[in-house]
């Protein structure tokens, strides 16, 4: 029987090493989901989840995450894309990734400082907005494709669409994202 969410952030404060464990039960499939559709590597996938668990021991506390779920899967989805950058450094513009990250560049401003940590708050706190302004479909087809960087065939299948019918949805919602965020006044 699998622990809850506040029993396993509990296991963390108190350095019980089970937390580690019943992280690994709750989420571990979860995880190496995220990892695997920015990675496409069984290996690399399960060095993300493993580091995943590691970064949430290291954080956990102070940090006390209100959804768990949420928490975990922002982790390896960050270090599941620094592995890809990492891996795919020499073959620029390669595999679904590079094309899911091109996608967003049109309507995402590029950071080039990292001084500004108040600003990458800021532009996620006004994407989660626009989420909630969009038709459930809408976002999860958007969460599908630029949260877990799934294949616009595995989108299309799982809400029984064609690919066409998927990538036309997601090219109004990208422009409705930019025309959202020039609106909140964020440069784009």
């Amino acid at each position: 029987m699998s622990l809850k969410d506040n029993e396993i952030i509990q296991l963390y404060f108190d350095r019980d090493e089970r937390a580690i464990e019943e992280t690994q039960k709750s989420y571990g499939h979860y995880c190496y989901s995220i990892a695997f559709h920015i990675l496409h590597l069984n290996e690399d996938s399960e060095e993300c989840v493993n580091d995943t668990y590691l970064k949430a021991w290291g954080v956990i506390p102070p940090e006390k995450p209100n959804h768990l779920n949420l928490f975990l899967g922002k982790i390896t989805r960050n270090l599941a894309i620094d592995r890809w950058k990492h891996n795919n450094a020499a073959k620029r513009g390669s595999g679904e990734m590079a094309a899911t990250l091109e996608e967003l560049e049109e309507c995402i401003p590029d950071r080039q400082s990292t001084e500004d940590v108040l600003e990458g708050k800021l532009l996620s706190e006004s994407i989660n907005r626009f989420l909630h302004t969009l038709k459930e479909q809408d976002c999860n087809l958007f969460l599908r494709r630029f949260w877990y960087g799934e294949e616009y065939s595995e989108i299309a299948k799982r809400y029984h669409m064609n690919i066409n019918s998927v990538k036309t949805s997601l090219f109004r919602t990208r422009k409705k994202l930019k025309e959202y965020l020039e609106q909140e006044g964020v440069t784009v």
